[in-house]
């Protein structure tokens, strides 16, 4: 099995898209402008869940924190310290960690209880950040800009520049990477001073979580839970598109959004790939 199968048959961390219903013939707005409405909602529903939420809960392991900006430094100086949290993202709740300590890398693997041969993608705070960790110098431009912040994990080539430890995905060179269209962890990612690797917030093989309760038996694991509300997304999949080759993509899976990505790569004149045989 090729890298890319691999890759795109593991990826964490899931979304779902409010369909988009037309695409304009000249160029594309990013999916955070199509998605403004919906992150409305979604702020609202989440300030109604989070006032909602037993505080009885929150104060039993003292861990629970609200995903919002004046907690992130917070956040921020967990992760630094090699700690894992758990955040909510644009599509389901996530563990997080510096990339870059593979203590902590090996750590998410643990709680999970999940296969070291199973890969992590990474998140990064702005779509600008995405060349420091893998190449992106043979993609049209804008093209990233038009994809990202949304719910699509980009599988692109490490190349020798990256700065990601070689330690993670160890065999592998190429890297999922996701800039989710949710504010808190973006704030923590560029605080961070580096990449964040990022996965689903549950034990492996099992559902995935929309919200902290869904996850409540790995809270002790973590040095934070940030609590977001019920996350409105869904459980369905994110979009994996593999962009390693220059004007070629291949959907590794079709998650939530495939429809409204297909379109924005063939508007920049991006084939698919078929496989043979």
């Amino acid at each position: 099995m090729n890298i890319s199968t691999r890759f795109g048959a593991k990826l964490p961390l899931l979304s779902n898209l409010v369909p988009i219903r037309e695409v304009p013939k000249l160029g594309f707005l990013p999916f955070s402008h199509r998605k403004r409405g919906f992150r409305s909602g979604f702020s609202k529903k989440m300030a109604l869940n989070v006032e909602k939420y037993d505080v009885g809960v929150e104060n039993k392991l003292g861990l629970i924190r609200s995903a919002t900006e004046s907690n992130a430094d917070e956040a921020i100086e967990a992760l630094k310290a090699g700690k894992v949290i758990a955040v909510p993202t644009d599509t389901l709740y996530g563990f997080a960690c510096d990339a870059c300590s593979s203590e902590a890398v090996n750590r998410i693997y643990d709680i999970k209880g999940r296969k070291h041969t199973s890969p992590l993608a990474i998140c990064v705070g702005d779509v600008s950040d995405i060349e420091h960790f893998a190449v992106t110098d043979h993609l049209p431009h804008g093209l990233l800009d038009s994809l990202l912040p949304g719910p699509v994990t980009i599988v692109l080539g490490r190349g020798e520049s990256s700065i990601l430890e070689k330690s993670l995905n160890p065999g592998l060179d190429s890297i999922g990477v996701r800039v989710p269209d949710s504010d808190f962890i973006r704030i923590i990612a560029r605080g961070s001073g580096s990449a964040l690797a990022l996965t689903s917030a549950n034990l492996s093989g099992q559902p995935s979580s929309v919200s902290i309760k869904d996850f409540e038996n790995l809270w002790e694991h973590c040095a934070y839970v940030y609590e977001g509300g019920v996350l409105p997304a869904g459980r369905a999949g994110s979009t994996v598109v593999d962009l390693t080759k220059p004007g070629k993509y291949r959907i590794l899976r079709p998650g939530s959004a495939k429809e409204e990505t297909v379109a924005i790569l063939e508007n920049y004149s991006l084939l698919e790939e078929v496989l043979s045989g």
